[in-house]
């Protein structure tokens, strides 16, 4: 009984470390979906939060995408047990189309510690039925309230793909490709299947390649020593070359993949014994 307890105490407090949010001052941007819509139609979205005592204040600065109009406001919130609510009060500049609104809006969101995004739903304050979604991730510049940002809006189409992608916010990817630990992928005997049982790791790695322009994955083959050298060189390219069809197959593009196999000259380990030769039956990583 105490041990069921304990465990789901555990559960809560992992539950609330991920959902809490220690301090949002800064800048956020990312995206406002009206409900009913994509996220590729969505409106770009910059945040300025000021947070004290966990009372909310800053701005915001609305644009539509491949165009010149936006709408800067300010806004008040509070910070209560890791929920940020935000809302609206004025319009401080904007430039709009004549048939065009900027609405105000309340919001309600969360921070996940996991991904890095701050995500919640919002809905306008004086426009009739308009609702949906919002996504935001910090950045490390300044705001501004002036007629163009210092920054373009080229970062919005790659968001929006690598949020489909099911990648994490730009500061979590960095931690988690500092944190990531390679290993092998083993191979049956003469055989150059990839194993389900490795499926969970090699998309972890795919994540983290995506999420790195500059980054690109070498692929080595290896193989046990039964049979000749020339067989086991090819063996181990095969090996090599499933691993990255598997990656292709799943979106990484060819040109972040290089391919290299050694066959049976470089052991993992010994080849007396079977054990030995399963773990040189393998293929290998490292990014470049």
């Amino acid at each position: 009984m105490k041990k069921s307890i304990l465990s789901v105490l555990l559960v809560l407090v992992s539950f609330c470390a991920s959902a809490n949010l220690q301090k949002p001052t800064g800048t956020w941007q990312g995206v406002i979906i009206q409900k009913g819509k994509t996220i590729d139609a969505g409106t770009l979205i910059y945040v300025e939060f000021e947070e004290a005592d966990g009372i909310i204040s800053g701005t915001t600065r609305e644009e539509r995408y491949d165009s010149p109009n936006y709408s800067v406001k300010s806004i008040s919130g509070k910070l209560i047990d890791g929920k940020l609510s935000f809302k609206h009060l004025v319009e401080l500049k904007s430039k709009k189309s004549s048939r065009e609104k900027w609405c105000r809006i309340s919001a309600d969101l969360r921070h996940n510690k996991e991904t890095g995004y701050l995500i919640g739903s919002y809905v306008s304050t004086d426009c009739r039925r308009v609702m949906g979604e919002i996504i935001l991730y910090r950045m490390d510049f300044k705001m501004t309230e002036e007629a163009e940002m210092e920054s373009s809006q080229i970062w919005f189409k790659r968001f929006v793909q690598d949020y489909k992608d099911g990648l994490s916010a730009p500061a979590i990817r960095k931690i988690e490709r500092d944190n990531f630990v390679f290993e092998p992928i083993y191979f049956d005997f003469d055989k150059h299947d990839v194993r389900m049982e490795h499926n969970h790791f090699l998309d972890r790695m795919i994540k983290i390649v995506k999420g790195h322009s500059d980054l690109r994955v070498q692929v080595t083959g290896h193989t046990d020593s039964d049979g000749t050298n020339r067989y086991n060189d090819s063996l181990s390219m095969r090996r090599a070359d499933a691993i990255t069809r598997y990656f292709v197959l799943r979106g990484l593009s060819a040109d972040r993949l290089e391919i290299d196999f050694k066959g049976e000259s470089q052991p993992a380990d010994t080849n007396d014994t079977p054990q030995g030769k399963q773990r040189n039956r393998r293929v290998d990583f490292k990014f470049i």
